[in-house]
C-alpha cells in the first residue's frame, strides 16, 4: 500500500539527481517547524561575525524595518527551495540576492561562512531537537542543494562535502567570531522581532532567555548577550526533548507546510519578489557581485 506522507518519498530519490526535491520534501513536510527555526538561529552565528553585522548594521534596515528584511530574506531564499533553483520563481529570487549584494563588498569568505550555516544548522538542531535526525543520503542531498544555490549566487571554493563545509566554518569562527557592538544590535533586532511572533511584548523579558538558552557559550559571547542561568537552559533544552519525544508519537505531516504562501503583515495583499529586499543606491551598484544569469548546477 502506497504511504500517503510525502516524506516517505525521499526513500525513492537519489542525493545525486534528485536533491532539490529532497530538500524540497525535508523543508515543507518532514521537519517544516524545526528546519525553519534552525534557519533562524543560524541567523544569529552570522551576526557574530562583526564583518557581516558590520553591513547589516550600517544599512539601518535592522533598525527601521526589521520585519521587513527578516520576511524578504525568508521569502528570497524559500522561492528557489520550494520551486526549484531553476524555476522561474527561483531564478527571479537568486537574482534579486545576487543583486542586493552586488550592492556591497562581500568578501567570498563571508559568503562561503553565510552558506555553510545554512547547511549546517538545520542538521545540528534536528540531531538535538527534531523527532529524528537527517540520514546520510538527506544530509548529503541537503548540502548538493545549497553547493547548488551557492554556485549561481556566484560564490567560489565551495566545499564537496558536508564535512567540509563543517570543517570551514568551524576554522572561519576561530578567525572571525568575537564581539562587536554590531553583533548585538542586529541579533537584538532580530531577537526581539521572533519573539514578537509568539508573545506580547511585556513577556519579551521572560522569553529572551529562554531563546538564548539554544545558543552556545561562545555564540552568546560574541553576541554580547548574557548566559541565562543554567537551571533555565537545562530546563529549556529538556522541554525540546521532550517535544521530539510526543513528535515521534505523532502522524507526520501530509501536506506540505509553504513558508511562501503564509499571511504576512508587511505584504497583506501578496508580494512580488521584485520588490523584496533593499535598494540602497539610486543609480546602480558598483560592488563586486552583480546580478546576473543563473548558472548551470554544479555536478554534485
Amino acid at each position: 500500500m502506497k504511504s500517503l506522507c510525502p516524506e516517505d518519498r525521499i526513500l525513492e530519490l537519489s542525493p545525486e539527481r534528485d536533491f532539490e526535491e529532497i530538500a524540497r520534501l525535508l523543508t515543507t513536510c518532514a521537519f517544516a517547524w524545526d528546519i525553519e527555526r534552525a534557519l533562524e538561529f543560524a541567523l544569529f552565528r552570522t551576526y557574530a561575525i562583526p564583518s557581516i553585522s558590520g553591513l547589516l548594521d550600517r544599512t539601518g534596515e535592522f533598525g527601521r524595518r526589521a520585519e521587513k528584511r527578516y520576511d524578504d530574506t525568508e521569502l528570497l531564499l524559500s522561492e528557489p527551495l520550494e520551486n526549484g533553483l531553476g524555476s522561474p520563481r527561483g531564478r527571479a529570487a537568486i537574482g534579486r540576492i545576487n543583486e542586493m549584494h552586488g550592492c556591497y563588498r562581500i568578501s567570498n569568505e563571508d559568503m562561503l561562512y553565510v552558506l555553510g550555516t545554512f547547511v549546517l544548522e538545520p542538521v545540528r538542531w534536528l540531531e538535538r531537537f527534531g523527532r529524528r535526525g537527517m540520514t546520510i543520503p538527506e544530509r548529503q542531498a541537503w548540502t548538493n542543494y545549497y553547493r547548488g544555490l551557492g554556485t549561481r549566487m556566484g560564490i567560489a571554493d565551495i566545499p564537496a562535502d558536508f564535512d567540509a563545509f563543517a570543517a570551514m566554518n568551524a576554522d572561519y569562527e576561530r578567525r572571525h567570531m568575537r564581539f562587536a557592538s554590531s553583533n548585538r544590535a542586529v541579533g537584538a533586532a532580530t531577537l526581539d522581532l521572533l519573539l514578537g511572533f509568539y508573545l506580547p511584548r511585556p513577556l519579551f523579558r521572560l522569553g529572551r532567555p529562554m531563546a538564548l538558552s539554544l545558543m552556545d557559550a561562545r555564540l552568546l559571547e560574541a553576541m554580547g548577550f548574557a548566559p541565562p542561568p543554567g537551571w533555565l537552559r537545562r530546563g529549556v533544552l529538556g522541554a525540546m526533548r521532550l517535544r521530539a519525544g510526543i513528535l515521534r508519537l505523532l502522524p507526520r505531516r501530509r501536506l506540505p507546510r509553504l513558508v511562501t504562501a503564509r499571511f504576512r503583515r508587511g505584504y497583506p495583499q501578496g508580494y512580488e519578489i521584485a520588490e523584496l529586499g533593499t535598494w540602497p543606491k539610486a543609480g546602480g551598484c558598483t560592488g563586486h557581485r552583480q546580478a546576473e544569469d543563473v548558472r548551470p548546477q554544479p555536478e554534485c
